[in-house]
């Protein structure tokens, strides 16, 4: 096991944007924690044509936090391709989502499933066929990470996010022939939050002259959450998707100030907009509107038996229910009825008894404290140490519309280099992109939604491959 020593927390400083006092370990000592590279997988038809690892890096003081991972090598050259940390949002929600539904190698075989075990596939649009990326589950709670204690299983934000930092640092020292690579940190959805953390703590590590250094390039984030007002633009999202009308549009804007710091929310014309708004969008999926509205997944049943998942793919008369509901969260449903078998989680050297049933996302039961939800001034403090970026939205998205997303990236007040444009994949407009003197690139993935690589793979390939090789898109 990775091993920390007792003179490795003398080193604490300020992260001055949060006025939070984090303390960082000096001097890490680490063994090599990854298991063997992993050759098959049940339901993937012969052997794998990547490198795959997955594994566990103990942190904190005692190491009673164990973080586990996915580790896929970049399938181009991984001695020199980009490396890139994906954290999955939520919070509560395993990288395995990631992994096998929207950047990873594999896919879930969906057309042809008749309620036998799952096939496995390969993602013609995998990030890893230019990039080395590790998928962490986190916090811990999260997937297969999993506390000691019942003390390690509950953490705080500001907690959790040390331990990623010491995760990477013990997961390069156990990989050294990655501490050269370009390093990136990724993720979407909540993760926008952890994505913004977590890079100012690399870069305050590195100036701290903290082994080892990680040559940090930058970050990437997909509709990511950021701030807390956010939700007041699905307001004019809704508008301009034309789900409201013009006149409670005006209502709304005008008695519940979403532009005018002198209206009253608590009044009572602002109630009954409010009451008209969430009746006229109650029923849409609210990750991409233009999708069918299908329910959970395993958000809030994590408890569910195995059976109970097969018996909600397949209905009564024993027909596939992913073909013909087209929807997502059936999809979802196979990675549970997989990753719980027992031969899978051999074959992913899980350790036995860490974890129950494995849910794909268990924000009702993690025990996480959040208390930054404002990550603003961590984008203005990483712009000013030139640290380059992406933010890219879905432009169908009301959980974190593409609006708001516009508004936190103007106020920082950058110039703008290239002026918006469209971006192309294979003769189509794919969106649109502006960049600005930060070296931030914003852009739209057009018909994406809250994960736009799931509803676009092609073309958030191409955005990434790009972006990643410093192309304009």
């Amino acid at each position: 096991m990775a091993r920390i020593s007792s003179t490795a927390y003398q080193l604490c400083y300020l992260l001055v944007v949060t006025g939070i006092l984090q303390c960082m370990f000096s001097q890490v000592v680490a063994e090599d924690t990854h298991s063997p590279v992993i050759k098959f997988l049940p339901g993937f038809r012969g052997p794998l044509p990547f490198r795959f690892q997955t594994g566990y890096v103990g942190v904190g003081e005692s190491e009673d936090v164990q973080l586990f991972y996915y580790f896929v090598e970049s399938q181009r050259n991984p001695r020199e391709d980009p490396l890139l940390l994906w954290m999955t949002g939520g919070p509560g929600c395993s990288s395995f989502t990631a992994l096998a539904y929207q950047i990873g190698p594999l896919n879930f075989e969906q057309e042809k499933y008749d309620g036998t075990f799952p096939t496995l596939i390969l993602n013609p649009y995998s990030w890893t066929k230019r990039a080395s990326i590790i998928f962490l589950d986190f916090p811990v709670g999260t997937g297969f990470s999993y506390g000691r204690t019942a003390t390690a299983s509950r953490s705080t934000d500001t907690q959790a996010y040390a331990q990623v930092f010491e995760f990477l640092r013990k997961w390069l020292v156990g990989h050294s022939e990655f501490l050269l690579n370009p390093f990136y940190v990724a993720g979407d959805s909540f993760a926008g939050v952890y994505v913004a953390v977590i890079s100012q703590m690399i870069s305050d590590g590195n100036e701290a002259g903290l082994e080892p250094s990680i040559n940090f390039k930058g970050y990437l984030a997909g509709n990511p959450v950021t701030f807390r007002a956010e939700t007041n633009f699905s307001i004019p999202f809704s508008h301009g998707m034309g789900l409201i009308s013009d006149e409670l549009y005006e209502s709304l804007r005008r008695s519940c100030g979403l532009d005018d710091q002198k209206a009253d929310p608590d009044s009572a014309e602002c109630s009954r907009s409010l009451e008209t708004f969430n009746q006229l969008t109650d029923g849409l999926n609210q990750q991409q509107i233009l999708e069918k509205a299908c329910g959970e997944d395993s958000v809030h049943e994590p408890r569910r038996s195995l059976s109970d998942w097969k018996r909600a793919i397949i209905d009564g008369s024993g027909k596939t229910l992913l073909a013909e509901t087209e929807c997502h969260v059936e999809a979802r449903l196979l990675s549970v009825y997989w990753i719980n078998d027992e031969s899978v989680q051999k074959a992913l050297h899980i350790r036995k008894g860490t974890v129950g049933t494995w849910a794909r996302c268990n924000q009702d039961t993690l025990a996480f404290e959040i208390s930054v939800l404002d990550v603003r001034a961590y984008h203005a403090n990483l712009s000013t140490k030139g640290y380059r970026s992406l933010i890219f939205s879905g432009d169908h998205d009301f959980v974190v519309p593409f609006l708001s997303t516009q508004a936190w990236i103007r106020a920082l007040n950058y110039s703008i280099i290239d002026e918006w444009r469209q971006w192309i994949v294979e003769d189509q407009v794919a969106g649109y992109t502006r960049t600005y003197s930060n070296k931030m690139t914003f852009a739209t993935v057009k018909g994406g939604g809250h994960a736009a690589s799931e509803n676009k793979p092609a073309e958030c390939f191409v955005m990434a491959e790009r972006w990643l090789f410093d192309e304009p898109l």
